[in-house]
């Protein structure tokens, strides 16, 4: 049976677009448009990213590959093989191997480098996700603890006990979140 259908819930276009009603995909509209706005920001980022961190990020990409390793060992393998005389018609150039160890090194700067840069973008993006995260769950701290407090005056206007005591109390109350990060410094600095 469709969601809802059986159930006293007529289906009708009301419910096609309630945001508990599963899509065809097993998503709820309301965790798609959630997706969707994810992965927008996510391109725009990208698409907001200068030239030299989209150079970064993509040599980092190519230098995390299979790909970049097997043209190392193709390429290191070669070097190594001819310089200590082992394929036939190839005179060595560089015997001692420094020539590769110094080439090696250089690269191994630049690749790191690219790297951290890489590192600092994501950095700065998971920065704000993490501040993304923790307005919304102030949001979601303050929304409880009022739906607290309501469900506190339905339940006295109805008469109904609440056993929760200082419990309750201490639920009603808005989170600081200054106090919070305070205490936690404090606590790190002990």
């Amino acid at each position: 049976m469709p969601n809802g259908a059986g159930k006293g819930m007529p289906m009708n276009s009301a419910n096609a677009e309630s945001p508990t009603r599963p899509a065809p995909d097993g998503l709820t509209p309301a965790l798609a448009r959630n997706i969707d706005a994810v992965m927008q920001r996510r391109r725009e980022t990208a698409n907001a990213a200068s030239l030299q961190e989209r150079a970064a990020a993509a040599i980092s990409r190519f230098a995390g590959s299979m790909i970049f390793v097997y043209i190392h060992l193709l390429l290191y393998g070669t070097w190594i093989l001819a310089n200590l005389n082992l394929l036939p018609r190839v005179r060595p150039w560089d015997p001692s191997l420094v020539i590769l160890a110094m080439e090696a090194s250089v690269e191994a700067i630049f690749l790191s480098t690219f790297v951290l840069i890489n590192q600092n973008r994501m950095a700065a993006e998971d920065d704000v996700r993490a501040d993304l995260d923790l307005q919304v769950n102030l949001l979601n701290e303050h929304e409880t603890t009022r739906l607290i407090a309501m469900v506190e005056a339905i339940a006295k206007k109805l008469e109904v006990p609440i056993e929760a005591g200082d419990e309750l109390s201490e639920l009603k109350k808005d989170v600081a979140p200054e106090a919070v990060l305070d205490r936690i410094e404090s606590k790190e600095n002990d």
